[in-house]
């Protein structure tokens, strides 16, 4: 301090007690910060104090946690690039470390490593679509898979080029870090926002900010289980953020509240539709300036006290089931040093209608005279020249913009009226399409076991066999989603699909086969349920035609404008199951 002058000397005391006060009032030690995370000299203080908690009560670390107490996971670069040097895969509790670089050593599936991106909201430009097309022929399988939070993976990464990767990754304007293992997923939001007529905010800048946040505090990166966020600005386009640890869903609120009127959040929690349940309402608003504090404060609630011991068990919704809600929120209000806003939910204006075809297709924007147009993909696979051929379309009849969603599929926005023709044509020579009717539109696939270690069937193969067959026979007016995933991590949310499908295996003589438990009647947001098991042990070659013989008796049965979500409902199980033998000759009306 002898170089400084008195003046600096005091502004830097000034600037210390303020950041002394600022991480009192969020419930961190004292000390100053390092790059926005925990507090110096131990970057990791807060999952450190976390576990003392468990063992000083006797408790048993599981292995991913002695794993992050032996060896900080961010801290890992040097050896991810000294097993490039060998084309060296790795191994043990490494395999899980490394997936904090968004890399995930997918064997026995692939002997490679899938690289999840992190793209708040889907947006992304097609300089970069570009530069992700050329990554995956250069170092991937020259591919790449749209996922369920508006986000991209690409697979059949070598070891050896796992370090360039990611450095040319970055230098695209993209990351990975921190998309895997026990980290802040992907932050989803209307891939529509701010361009979207029915909309009650945009949010992309606050899925910007929340990204940063995340990548420049250290201690969100020591929680203990992966963690969801989504905002829902209340555009056409939903978002699936009633699936979410965090969801926040855009209302107005009127006159007359103890809130200033205008558009607020509702708060809801404990999303994990693959543990059967769905995020549920607290009661609470928060304004648009304060999502991120209030995020960052949940989250810290949740990294001090979720369970370290039984990863099956460490999700928020477990921490919601033991504590209670009002035990939480209070908790969380201590955190962030103030009393959380609470309105009734009959005070806040319901959104408007989510349009199922929203992501599909053409739709005029609010800008006059532009549109987005939706493309249509199988099961969210581009092929890299496809990846190429929609940056040169979004260039030339659009405004370079591009918008990936949480269907599976992308946006192509800033159409004018007057390209919208000529745009058209252009994804149908890539061997895409755009129409809503396509059943293409509304399924959904994860990775399945030809890239997945954990799944029991080739979902993206028998997701394109169920499209092709039906695409041959059926003409839906409406999207029909079909969600297959490939085990119980439910990757691809297929409780909330009209049709959802979990992979299985069938004893047949000697042998096993692939196939599914076959769920109908699932949804979100206004169609909110899970979905209902009408039949076991389908073989997968036999899916076509069950799910065909499904909508021939919804298209003959259902009411004038009944979605099938609408007419499933009306029916018991018996019926359901009996509308799926492709024999039937009556159906359900």
């Amino acid at each position: 301090m002898d170089d400084f002058t008195d003046e600096q000397k005091q502004y830097l005391a000034g600037f210390a007690t303020g950041v002394t006060a600022r991480r009192a009032a969020l419930g961190l030690p004292a000390g100053l910060a390092v790059g926005g995370g925990a507090a110096s000299p131990n970057p990791d203080a807060a999952m450190f104090e976390a576990q003392e908690r468990v063992l000083a009560k006797g408790g048993k670390l599981s292995a991913e946690e002695q794993a992050k107490r032996k060896t900080p996971p961010l801290d890992r670069w040097d050896a991810l690039v000294a097993a490039a040097e060998t084309n060296s895969a790795p191994k043990g509790s490494d395999v899980f470390l490394t997936k904090y670089f968004g890399l995930f050593h997918v064997a026995p599936a692939q002997d490679s490593y899938m690289c999840r991106l992190r793209i708040h909201h889907g947006v992304l430009d097609a300089r970069q679509m570009r530069g992700l097309a050329d990554l995956a022929d250069k170092m991937g399988g020259s591919y790449a898979h749209v996922t369920t939070r508006n986000n991209l993976q690409i697979r059949e990464i070598a070891p050896k080029d796992a370090p360039d990767f990611l450095i040319e990754l970055q230098e695209l304007g993209l990351t990975a870090r921190g998309t895997g293992a026990d980290n802040i997923r992907n932050i989803t939001g209307s891939p529509a926002a701010g361009i979207d007529p029915q909309e009650l905010i945009d949010t992309r800048d606050l899925g910007k900010k929340l990204q940063h946040h995340i990548l420049n505090s250290r201690h969100l990166s020591a929680l203990p289980r992966k963690f969801n966020i989504a905002f829902d600005g209340g555009g056409k386009i939903g978002v699936l953020e009633d699936t979410n640890d965090i969801g926040f869903a855009a209302v107005t609120i009127g006159e007359g509240q103890s809130v200033v009127p205008g558009v607020w959040f509702r708060l809801m929690l404990g999303g994990i539709t693959g543990h059967h349940d769905f995020a549920r309402a607290t009661g609470v608003v928060v304004a648009p300036k304060d999502a991120i504090a209030v995020s960052d404060a949940i989250l810290r609630v949740y990294c001090a006290h979720g369970d370290r011991t039984d990863r099956k068990k460490a999700r928020l919704k477990y921490l919601l089931d033991a504590w209670g809600f009002d035990k939480f929120l209070m908790e969380v209000e201590t955190t962030l040093g103030r009393k959380l806003d609470r309105v009734p939910l009959d005070a806040c204006e319901a959104r408007g209608a989510i349009d199922r075809a929203g992501h599909l297709g053409v739709h005029a924007q609010k800008q006059p005279g532009l549109n987005w147009i939706g493309v249509v993909m199988s099961a969210g696979r581009m092929e890299a020249a496809q990846m190429r051929g929609i940056a040169e379309i979004a260039e030339k009849f659009g405004s370079g913009a591009l918008r990936l969603t949480v269907w599976q599929n992308l946006l192509i926005p800033n159409v004018p009226d007057a390209q919208l023709d000529a745009a058209k044509a252009a994804i149908e020579a890539l061997g895409l399409d755009w129409r809503a009717s396509n059943p293409r539109g509304g399924l959904i696939a994860c990775t399945g076991n030809a890239g997945c270690k954990f799944a029991a069937a080739n979902t993206k193969l028998h997701a394109e066999a169920i499209a092709a067959h039906l695409e041959a026979r059926l003409a839906l007016d409406t999207p029909v989603n079909i969600h297959l995933t490939g085990c119980h991590h439910s990757c691809a949310q297929h409780y909330v699909g009209d049709i959802g499908l979990i992979a299985t295996k069938i004893d047949a003589g000697d042998a096993q086969i692939e196939g599914y438990h076959l769920l109908v009647g699932g949804g979100a947001g206004a169609e909110r349920g899970l979905g209902r098991e009408v039949m076991c042990d389908v073989a997968a070659d036999a899916l076509p035609v069950r799910i065909e013989a499904l909508l021939t008796a919804y298209l003959a049965a259902r009411q004038p404008g009944e979605s099938f979500h609408a007419w499933a409902s009306r029916q018991d199980v018996a019926c359901l199951r009996a509308a799926l033998d492709p024999r039937a000759k009556e159906v359900a009306a």
